[in-house]
């Protein structure tokens, strides 16, 4: 399995934006798409934005279309999301994940997952 740290996290003021940075290591990372979920207090872990394995299709949440953009860089061994707009509702820990599938959206499909990082947005 390959293992994932993600950082970028922190508190922003609301129509801020951040950079979640996710860094892979332990397996190939080109052979890998990657995603990006989140969980807010409460709340069960949803999915946020994913990309195939060579970068070229991606998938999004229908509340983060237009303001979130997932991108990696396989030369880095690093998949990005970067948020823009941020809003009070999109405070939560923020996960990266890992899978073996050209690209999928659903948690189960992930085998491989990060400890996440903290994005707070104040109002």
């Amino acid at each position: 399995q390959v293992q994932l740290v993600e950082s970028g996290g922190g508190l922003v003021q609301a129509g801020g934006s951040l950079r979640l940075s996710c860094a892979a290591s332990g397996r190939t990372f080109s052979g890998y798409a990657m995603g990006w979920f989140r969980q807010a207090p409460g709340k069960e872990r949803e999915f946020v934005a994913a990309i195939s394995w060579s970068g070229g299709s991606t998938n999004y949440a229908d509340s983060m279309k237009g303001r979130f953009t997932i991108s990696r860089d396989n030369a880095k061994n690093t998949v990005y999301l970067q948020m823009n707009s941020l809003k009070p509702e999109d405070t939560a820990v923020y996960y990266c994940a890992a899978t073996t599938e050209y690209i999928a959206t659903g948690m189960n499909r992930f085998g491989s997952w990060g400890q996440g990082t903290q994005v707070t947005v104040s109002s």
